[in-house]
């Protein structure tokens, strides 16, 4: 009989990380967990801690860690200040459905529920349930019990819809002996649609004219978007993708039809009110994918809707739909591949036609001294094809989501990080983290000046971890641009609160001993641009727009004059 070795509950805590095939956990250090960063020194050779420079910033790091590996990312910080900092990065693993777990320390046991020093009860902050902010919320008591209580944080990460799980560290505890062994890496249990719902779907294809399928969600693997793909040619189907998952479908293909999201093209947004039937695969409906749920009107959409999530509760909540399938994503696809269609189908038209309109969104009238537009199609002209783009919140978006076109994941791996959540600051973590676990890929961040800021100290993690094929597009139009575009529509000419007074970018960028640059034409992005890949380091690009060129399709004087002729 074997007997394990007794060490502290820390370190049995970060050789369970390890038995889950953890290489990386991000966060801020505290002394609520010092026997874990202990643990962290003693296994520093099968896995490294990233110290952030804050814990929002901690959370987006392991946020897009678990988006881009598809196991759960990891995060430490401490209790109070530092759970409720990182309370941004799981709201948006929650909204994102991605796997996460962060751990928080815990004032020790015997000061329990005198509202010691930094004391929270994490069980009621993070509130678990469907409109809550994690899947699990747990305190570990017993030494003996941390690597169960990690294998299920894990499995819970994982299983069904993905999503965050929160669990307490008593300091302690964590110092306390322990001989428990740590158990086998978690794998979830995959979902597959039952065979009737599959043969049902089959006929309701058989009756449609006008199908659309809107892919999207995390759960997705390569092998998932392949039969995705082959799915959609057999039938000749239009696909879509939802709100910032356009990596789940190759935009290259001559039957993508866009993104349903914020500054959607018009033309597809009256395809998907014209559709007869919508799959929607793998993504939740929520809000931005359904246009305030305005495309699919609640609780009954005026279209057939066959919608395939991998979680239950996810099923039905918003949409009577007319055939329910719980089944991971990419299960669902490689069973949908299987559906056998007939020789001539009535719709391939309408394929075309939403392809057609894809190509021609791409085209847009010249805008000087500088124009998005083709600063993005730049972009993705001189960037390695396995570059992942990364963004937080904001209009400054809308051009990277209109102009770049994704591969599918079968070919590169995601490729896209954006928060569905509209969390902003995300975008500039997200790519550290991004290009801390994958240093031979490009990452191309795009930023606002009011998200960047919000972040920005995370520059110091780049350059302190060794990040290097990294750049960040700092967009500056000197305003929370969205803010202002809402304010011109509904209150015209009546501007409070949404004027940002901004530093020069470039010089707060090389503080950090970055490469940067100032960017204030079209024509001077390009060689920019190929400078900073060059670089060998971490590079920011401060593009100066006028404030009047708010989005990719319209300015805030068009705005402004549209809403008072509106009588506003």
């Amino acid at each position: 009989m074997t007997t394990n070795p007794t060490r502290p509950a820390g370190h049995a805590l970060v050789e369970a990380l390890v038995a889950q095939g953890v290489e990386t956990a991000f966060g801020v250090p505290g002394e609520s967990f010092l026997a874990v960063l202990d643990g962290f020194h003693e296994h520093r050779e099968r896995i490294r801690f990233i110290a952030c420079r804050q814990e929002g910033g901690a959370a987006f790091m392991a946020e897009a860690q678990g988006k881009l590996s598809g196991r759960p990312g990891i995060c430490f910080v401490t209790r109070g200040p530092g759970a409720t900092n990182a309370s941004i990065g799981i709201h948006t693993a929650f909204q994102d459905s991605t796997p996460m777990v962060i751990f928080v320390g815990q004032v020790a046991s015997d000061q329990r529920d005198r509202e010691a020093f930094q004391e929270l009860d994490y069980r009621q902050f993070f509130s678990p349930g469907t409109l809550g902010m994690a899947k699990w919320v747990a305190e570990i008591q017993d030494p003996d019990r941390v690597p169960e209580y990690v294998a299920r944080a894990f499995h819970t990460a994982l299983q069904g819809r993905p999503g965050p799980v929160v669990l307490a560290l008593p300091e302690d505890m964590l110092t306390q002996p322990t001989a428990a062994p740590v158990l086998p890496v978690a794998k979830p249990a995959v979902a597959w649609p039952a065979p009737g719902g599959l043969r049902d779907l089959r006929r309701m294809l058989l009756e449609a004219q006008r199908p659309l399928v809107i892919a999207g969600g995390n759960g997705w693997d390569a092998e998932g978007c392949a039969a995705l793909q082959r799915f959609a040619e057999n039938w000749q189907l239009p696909v879509a993708c939802g709100f910032r998952f356009q990596d789940t479908f190759d935009n290259r293909h001559p039957q993508y039809a866009g993104d349903v999201g914020i500054g959607i093209n018009p033309k597809l947004a009256a395809r998907v009110r014209e559709a007869d039937l919508i799959i929607a695969l793998g993504i939740r409906l929520g809000e931005m994918t359904t246009g305030g749920y305005t495309l699919l009107t609640p609780p009954k959409p005026a279209q057939k809707l066959v919608h395939v999530h991998a979680g239950p509760e996810e099923l039905g909540r918003v949409y009577a739909a007319d055939l329910l399938l719980q089944a991971a994503p990419s299960a669902a696809a490689k069973a949908l591949e299987s559906l056998t269609a007939p020789p001539e189908l009535p719709w391939r038209a309408w394929t075309d036609a939403a392809a057609a309109d894809y190509v021609a969104n791409h085209e847009a009238p010249p805008v000087a001294p500088l124009d998005l537009a083709v600063v993005m199609k730049t972009v993705q002209l001189l960037a390695p094809a396995d570059t992942v783009y990364t963004n937080g919140a904001g209009n400054y978006s809308g051009w990277l989501h209109r102009y770049v076109r994704y591969f599918g994941l079968q070919h590169h791996g995601r490729t896209q990080l954006a928060p569905t959540s509209g969390a902003m600051g995300y975008g500039l973590p997200a790519a550290v983290g991004a290009a801390l676990l994958y240093p031979e890929r490009t990452v191309v961040n795009v930023a606002g000046d009011g998200d960047f800021l919000m972040t920005g100290q995370e520059l110091a993690t780049a350059t302190g971890y060794g990040a290097k094929r990294l750049i960040s597009i700092v967009v500056d139009n000197g305003s929370y641009g969205t803010i202002r575009m809402h304010q011109e529509r509904e209150y015209p000419g009546r501007v409070s609160g949404s004027d940002l007074f901004n530093p020069d970018f470039a010089a707060f960028a090389r503080a950090f001993g970055w490469h940067a640059a100032r960017v204030e034409s079209t024509a001077d992005f390009e060689p920019a641009f190929t400078e900073a890949l060059a670089a060998g380091r971490p590079a920011l690009l401060h593009l100066k727009l006028d404030t009047d060129v708010i989005t990719s399709r319209t300015t805030l004087t068009a705005i402004r004059d549209s809403a008072r002729q509106r009588g506003r």
